[in-house]
């Protein structure tokens, strides 16, 4: 099997302002998370703030497989940032962005992070 065909994580960390925090959190929540989780291959996203270390927050997307974020709609969303994602790219840094394929063997007992 192609590690395009298989399950992945996009996984995302960024660091907003200390004065654009409040605003970060809901520019997350009621716009990036949403537009992402409507596209095609995108079964769910979690959000974390770090205990400890630096960046704080970090998103994992759960991928039906790598397709996902070749899909015209999930292009789209990237390729035409809002005004409000503008701002907040310019209010937030320390961006960091991997992308992960499934490795684990087919038959293995896990549970799944949901």
């Amino acid at each position: 099997m192609s590690d395009l065909n298989r399950r992945g994580l996009l996984l995302v960390m960024g660091e907003p302002h200390p004065d654009a925090e409040a605003e970060f959190n809901r520019w997350y929540d009621e716009e990036h998370l949403k537009e992402r989780i409507a596209c095609p291959g995108i079964l769910g996203a979690r959000r974390f703030r770090a205990v400890e270390g630096t960046p704080r927050y970090l998103a994992l997307y759960e991928l039906d497989s790598l397709q996902a974020l070749k899909t015209p709609q999930y292009l789209r969303v990237t390729n035409n940032d809002t005004r409000w994602t503008i701002r907040m790219r310019s209010q937030s840094g320390g961006w960091i962005r991997n992308v992960y394929t499934e490795i684990t063997a087919p038959g293995l007992n896990t549970r799944s992070w949901r």
